[in-house]
């Protein structure tokens, strides 16, 4: 954990920092409405969040953190991003922590709690960064996002799910590519709303790619994914919130999607010192 993390926490331990939230909110996404905020603890909820839907079990939200790549895992592999889940199995992702990265790691987690490890290597132009992953609805492809500024998706086939994957790990190659017809920056995560739509959510602190930074993006596709490149649309919907005591730069995270709620839940990590804080912001259509 970095020391400021460190610090701050215990001071919120010992009561010396109280954190508060501004109440008014920033100018509000379009078409959402904010209906719950909550404060995470960064270290185990500051990159991404996935809503699981156990078979036969009770739904629940699944975090992913700095502390959270597992011990097997943080010698080769130090930061997880954000995660999905669909059908009751869990999809994460990690970043090679050497120097001339080559490949990326995804690990599957099974309704039953075992896991296979599936990697990929990097094909020409491909970044190394390894943010996020998003399942689509019929369980058969897996999107992956890189860094920087981008054009494009990555498209796999969703391991175990698709038939076309090994179902105990391997290597995993691209399928094909998700075209956008509009440049994103720094997207952190992003997820199905529908089988012809994504929602990210974007770190981009700049405003010469839209008119508002920190935004909150829709991809719409002309049909559902089948394996071959399509072109998105991109639409930035306006900025997510920004509320702190502290000030400096935010950090916008992970982003889930769940359909059975209809709830759609955002990370963004606070500034400065407040940094041992991030905020969970929980919208609804309308």
């Amino acid at each position: 954990m970095h020391w400021g993390l460190r610090r701050t926490a215990a001071l919120l331990a010992s009561g010396t920092l109280a954190l508060a939230v501004v109440a008014a909110p920033a100018e509000a996404a379009t078409g959402w409405t904010q209906t719950g905020h909550s404060t995470e603890f960064t270290p185990t909820h500051n990159e991404g969040v996935a809503t699981v839907n156990p078979p036969g079990g009770t739904p629940y939200q699944y975090y992913t953190g700095t502390l959270s790549v597992p011990p097997d895992l943080v010698a080769n592999w130090n930061h997880i991003g954000d995660p999905d889940s669909s059908r009751g199995y869990i999809f994460d992702d990690f970043q090679y922590s050497g120097s001339n990265p080559s490949s990326k790691l995804f690990r599957v987690t099974t309704p039953a709690g075992t896991h296979y490890d599936y990697t990929h290597t990097l094909v020409s132009g491909e970044e190394y960064n390894n943010s996020w992953v998003a399942v689509s609805p019929d369980a058969r492809w897996m999107v992956n996002g890189e860094w920087d500024t981008m054009n494009r998706f990555l498209v796999f086939p969703a391991p175990i799910l698709n038939s076309s994957t090994s179902p105990t790990g391997g290597n995993l190659d691209i399928a094909t590519y998700l075209k956008l017809d509009h440049p994103v920056r720094d997207v952190q995560g992003c997820t199905f709303f529908s089988a012809t739509r994504l929602l990210c959510s974007s770190d981009d602190s700049g405003t010469d790619l839209f008119p508002t930074a920190k935004q909150l993006l829709q991809v719409d596709l002309p049909h559902a994914l089948d394996g071959t490149e399509i072109t998105g649309h991109v639409t930035s919907l306006g900025p997510l919130p920004l509320n702190s005591i502290c000030s400096g730069n935010f950090e916008v995270e992970g982003i889930d999607y769940d359909a059975t709620s209809g709830n759609l839940r955002v990370l963004i990590i606070e500034p400065g010192v407040c940094a041992a804080v991030t905020d969970l912001y929980t919208f609804r259509q309308g």
